[in-house]
């Protein structure tokens, strides 16, 4: 079964490795806000453009005091090389266990030319300063979207 987090509910602790010299976690953003988005695939088009627009934003976000962290169950290699590719300044957390996206409820069944499948879920997380989700957004579509995060992130106080 699906886990379900709304807005209220206290943010899963996780602890993943990345491209950076930490691991990343909700310890790691304790006292600032932290934006957390779940992709599919690292150098898919949809992805590309997320991370793209996320890092485009970074000064915002970062004005905003919130951390931005993109979450695939690609490995630190495959991350590093996306990253370094299309030049992207979000922290990237590589979730190869399923642990944090099974925790958040973004690990679901999907379905494409009739076939069904088990995928990642488009989906992010604006959690507030003290660990709580503030807003969920589901089934993402990318145009816009990291804008609205931003207004969101603004906003919160």
């Amino acid at each position: 079964m699906t886990t379900i987090l709304n807005a209220g509910d206290v943010a899963p602790d996780f602890i993943l490795p990345s491209d950076g010299d930490a691991p990343i976690s909700l310890a790691t953003a304790k006292g600032r806000k932290l934006v957390l988005y779940f992709y599919p695939k690292d150098d898919t088009p949809g992805c590309t453009t997320e991370g793209k627009d996320f890092s485009a934003m970074i000064a915002e976000f970062a004005a905003a005091d919130a951390d931005v962290v993109g979450v695939s169950r690609d490995s630190v290699k495959a991350h590093a090389k996306f990253r370094s590719k299309h030049g992207l300044t979000v922290g990237l957390g590589a979730d190869e266990t399923g642990a944090a996206t099974e925790a958040y409820g973004v690990w679901v069944e999907k379905a494409m030319y009739g076939k069904t499948y088990m995928g990642i879920e488009r989906a992010t997380f604006l959690i507030g300063r003290d660990g709580k989700i503030a807003q969920v957004w589901r089934k993402v579509k990318v145009p816009g979207h990291a804008a609205a995060v931003l207004a969101a992130a603004q906003a919160l106080a």
